[in-house]
């Protein structure tokens, strides 16, 4: 298999930084500074090579500096699948009469998208902001899923965007009193076909989780967790032919029109899809499990899922874990970085104790950050 790291990585105007750049050696790198430093904004910065908008899921003009004209670039030296390659990605200043555009290069050629970093890299993270995942909205879980689907199929963003501006347009012609049935056919039509996608996608994704969730078992420190996808349709697709369960959502949508109208939104689908999670050592909702249980789920839950991306793939993710050891007894952090080591993956950590990174001294880098620059611990 092969590892996703970066050898050197390079930020301009990015958020907190001017310009500052980082070379690295090490498989384990950490990130020390105080509260508002700049460690996450690294992260951050790092995340724009996968596909999607970042873990912070930022729009362009609020990643740029406040002391720059609006434009931002990203640039890495990555080793990949591929061998070798420079990763770019930025925007220009914004213009008045255009849209802001992202543009991302390989080896200083264009590319359609941060799709394309994808057959070189994939990439997992866990930041603070997912610690109340199982107690949140489903909308959360929902996204939270596709972000481990995309980690896989690096085609499923697009996939889901698509879904959503064809359930946008199906709402919109339904505002119509007098809508034309012609026309919502062709869009029931596009609506089933990218929803059979999405959730096919989704579906082979938590049987194959759910199956090395089980396999990790006793084997890891972090709790285990079952899973399972609260959707008609995903569940349907691992027993029926993709082109019956197609006809029956399109046969659906055309029957319920006049509700979802009503409505003002289309009640039915993959979009409002839910994950569940079970605490399998106490055979419990996982959002029925305390703060700390519920953090050790979370971080079990991605390292299996860490490893099913390097087995489905044959490319071992680059894992981001912002502010992951700051609520970790002594016992489950040295258990977290003997596991981090067994993967054999590039791994970014963030902190603001320098003591919780002791342990990696001999095992990775640690970098202090501070005043917009990033720089080697003496």
């Amino acid at each position: 298999m092969t590892p996703s790291r970066i050898n050197r990585l390079a930020l301009t105007h990015f958020r907190s930084y001017r310009a500052a750049s980082v070379s690295v050696q090490a498989d384990m790198v950490a990130l020390v500074g105080a509260n508002g430093a700049g460690k996450t904004n690294c992260l951050e910065a790092i995340s724009f090579f996968a596909p999607g908008r970042g873990l912070r899921r930022a729009t362009l003009e609020d990643v740029a500096d406040n002391q720059g004209d609006g434009s931002w670039a990203i640039s890495a030296e990555i080793e990949g699948a591929l061998g070798l390659a420079t990763f770019g990605t930025g925007i220009e200043p914004p213009r008045n009469d255009a849209a802001t555009a992202r543009r991302c290069r390989i080896d200083r050629e264009p590319v359609g998208s941060a799709a394309a970093f994808g057959d070189h890299i994939r990439m997992v993270w866990l930041t603070p902001a997912m610690d109340g995942l199982f107690m949140g909205a489903a909308s959360e879980r929902r996204r939270f899923f596709d972000r481990l689907v995309l980690a896989i199929d690096s085609e499923h963003s697009s996939r889901v965007s698509a879904l959503e501006r064809s359930l946008r347009s199906r709402n919109r012609l339904l505002e119509v009193r007098n809508f034309d049935d012609h026309w919502c056919d062709a869009i029931e039509r596009e609506t089933a076909e990218l929803a059979v996608a999405v959730a096919a996608s989704r579906g082979q994704t938590a049987v194959k989780l759910a199956a090395m969730l089980r396999q990790r078992g006793q084997a890891s420190a972090f709790p285990s967790a079952e899973i399972a996808l609260d959707g008609w349709m995903e569940n349907a697709l691992l027993t029926e032919p993709a082109l019956a369960v197609e006809d029956r959502y399109r046969a659906l949508l055309r029957d319920n029109r006049a509700r979802d109208a009503a409505a003002g939104r289309t009640l039915d689908g993959p979009h409002l899809t839910d994950l569940h999670v079970i605490y399998a050592p106490k055979s419990m909702p996982a959002r029925d499990a305390s703060t700390g249980e519920q953090k050790a789920l979370l971080i079990g839950l991605i390292l299996a899922h860490a490893t099913l991306v390097a087995e489905t793939t044959g490319i071992v993710p680059m894992l981001l874990l912002d502010e992951i050891v700051a609520h970790l007894d002594p016992g489950r952090r040295t258990a977290l970085f003997a596991e981090l080591g067994t993967l054999g993956a590039q791994v970014w950590l963030t902190g603001a104790d320098p003591a919780a990174f002791a342990e990696l001294r001999e095992l990775g880098e640690i970098f202090d950050v501070e005043g917009g620059r990033i720089s080697a611990r003496r």
